[in-house]
């Protein structure tokens, strides 16, 4: 994979139409940081105002200085001398002045770079919460949103602090340049002329490090991703075990080389141009000098005015300087901003709808010749399924891996939307539900459901967050997942902290675990469809026979959806649908599908040898 090329753009219409693109992104940063703290973003702008106009009066005093001094030493009067004094405490307090003012503006800008941080990070949240599943599996999507995190909270407030430093500069070269025009107009010419070289020549290494930087960002992930699994006590048994801790950290290496070495090649090639133009300031500045000192040495102009001139010319350099880099590192804040605002701006349909109840209670679930290809994909995961599950129904999933059994929860949980067919509850169609009053009828356990590392009764009051802290629904929960009794022993029962991540954190095994996501399932308490995909794999046999024993007791009046590979356990469901590469190939009850002599009961002959 090649870095993108920096001599050109060719993604973009033009270099000027690019470079002015800037003023929308200001426009928004300043909308964004004025609606953050407005006492702040007004207090900011004054200072900046303030500290525009100082150097300009303290180059003024700085003359007036220069020649009282040289009239004190001709005339000898002692007014003359208390002059001199005068000028230099007022040049003093305006030093301090400015000062304070520097000092106030890097307060006010600490403090809003972290309310801003704050406020961008959780519009990125805010927005990542409203995107549908296939987003987060699509990894295209993901470097959009690796884009958007990256320098997100700092880009903003760069961008305003530029373009307030923009007006200062700008306040002080009108004050400079209103001294300056007095001695020659062809200087204050000099001044810009010289700046602009190194103005284009910077705005164009901004543009190429942005090139770069988003050609880096897939690469930045693996790199972020293998540095999480080196680091992570999840897979620190496996990188020990197989030994390939060597082999990440050695590819973490190669990454960061081939990152380096383009990041390197540009640095240098910005360093040398950047060296090269100083050169040609500095010559500008002399040329400026020798002109001003051969002026005051022909009496064209009094020692205090070469004095002020020359410092107002290197001063005004800087300025220029200064207000031509902030306008090329605007340039460079837009690009980055334009990636906050392209995730953000990501159009989300999400086909939430408003009914909270269907036109006939009872009916239960339904799917309707329903068939789901992903995206990207062009086999159906699932083909034509029709399924009806009633009140008090337990319906079981079997099937190899890849079979369609977790796409068809999803489907029911509305986290995919069917290519085609229809999915319905109480005879209305998953789509016209609103999806909080549709969540609510559900509890789901995943089998890669989340080990939060958060406390026990937290862990549990996950699965109902209108209830969170609710301790006697966790208590209640937590008896129908049967993990209630070992909760108990614990020293401090629910408000046990879990995990290794915090202090006092302790782990669980694996089927404690699992007890505590089926506790998570019994949370909502007006949930009447309960889904377990693969709740006890990492129990034994007769754990997970007592468990879903225990759970047909508890789930009496509620429909219930089982994905197992264990046959001994699914013969509890009072229907089992055989899946198979997306399709439905049988269904039945074991006594049926065992008559049938099909694909369930080869299935089922297969693994019940294994316990001969």
């Amino acid at each position: 994979m090649s870095p993108p090329a920096v001599s050109n753009d060719s993604d973009s219409n033009s270099v000027v139409g690019r470079f002015f693109g800037v003023f929308r992104y200001s426009k928004e940063a300043l909308r964004l940081v004025w609606t953050t703290d407005k006492g702040l973003t007004l207090l900011l702008l004054a200072l900046t105002i303030f500290a525009g106009v100082i150097p300009g009066a303290i180059a003024y005093i700085g003359k007036l200085i220069v020649d009282a001094v040289v009239l004190a030493t001709k005339t000898d009067l002692a007014a003359d001398r208390w002059m001199v004094l005068k000028w230099i405490g007022m040049e003093a307090v305006l030093i301090i002045l400015m000062a304070a003012a520097q000092r106030a503006l890097m307060v006010s800008q600490s403090l809003l770079r972290a309310l801003l941080g704050q406020r961008v990070n959780v519009m990125i949240l805010e927005k990542a919460q409203t995107l549908e599943l296939s987003h987060f599996e699509d990894s295209e999507f993901y470097d959009k949103l690796t884009r958007a995190r990256r320098e997100a909270s700092s880009r903003p407030l760069s961008l305003v602090t530029r373009t307030f430093g923009l007006v200062q500069n700008g306040i002080t070269l009108l004050t400079y340049g209103w001294l300056l025009v007095q001695f020659s107009w062809l200087a204050v010419v000099g001044l810009l002329v010289a700046a602009l070289p190194s103005f284009f020549v910077e705005t164009y290494f901004s543009g190429a490090a942005f090139r770069l930087f988003r050609w880096q960002v897939p690469e930045t992930r693996k790199r972020n991703y293998l540095e999480w699994l080196l680091a992570r006590e999840d897979y620190v048994k496996e990188l020990k075990l197989f030994g390939t801790g060597d082999l990440f950290l050695s590819r973490y290496r190669e990454i960061f080389e081939t990152l380096y070495a383009e990041d390197k090649a540009l640095t240098l090639k910005r360093g040398g141009w950047g060296f090269l133009l100083g050169v040609l300031s500095s010559v500008a500045f002399y040329a400026a000098y020798g002109w001003i000192g051969w002026s005051a040495a022909m009496g064209w102009i009094t020692l205090g005015g070469m004095t002020m001139y020359l410092l107002i010319f290197k001063q005004g350099q800087s300025s220029i300087a200064a207000s031509l880099t902030a306008i090329g590192k605007m340039y460079e804040d837009n690009l980055y901003l334009s990636n906050l605002y392209e995730f953000l701006e990501e159009e989300i349909d999400t086909q939430d709808g408003t009914a909270e109840t269907g036109p006939i209670p009872g009916d239960g679930v339904r799917f309707e010749e329903v068939s789901f290809t992903y995206p990207g994909q062009t086999t159906p995961a699932l083909d034509r399924i029709s399924l009806h599950l009633r009140p008090g129904e337990k319906l079981a999933l079997v099937g190899e891996n890849g079979s369609g059994k977790t796409t068809l929860i999803k489907l029911l949980t509305r986290l995919y939307v069917p290519t085609e067919g229809r999915v319905l509850l109480d005879g209305r169609d998953l789509n016209e539900w609103e999806l909080k009053a549709l969540r609510q009828r559900i509890g789901v356990i995943f089998q890669d459901f989340v080990k939060y590392q958060l406390e026990v009764g937290e862990n549990i009051g996950v699965g109902d967050v209108d209830n969170f802290d609710a301790r006697d629904q966790q208590q209640s929960a937590g008896e129908k997942g049967m993990a209630d009794p070992f909760i108990q022993q614990m020293e401090k029962g629910y408000d046990t902290q879990l995990g290794r991540w915090f202090k006092d954190g302790r782990e669980l095994s694996g089927g404690q675990w699992q007890k505590i996501a089926l506790s998570r399932a019994f949370m909502r308490r007006q949930a009447d469809i309960l889904v377990l995909d693969e709740p006890t794999s990492a129990m034994d046999a007769e754990a997970e026979s007592q468990i879903f024993d225990h759970f047909h007791e508890v789930t009496q009046q509620q429909m219930a959806i089982l994905i197992s590979h264990r046959f001994s356990t699914v013969r509890m469901a009072d229907e089992i649908v055989v899946l198979s590469k997306g399709k439905l190939i049988e269904r039945g009850s074991h006594e049926q599908l065992m008559a049938q002599n099909g694909h369930y009961a080869h299935l089922f002959t297969i693994q019940a040898k294994g316990y001969q």
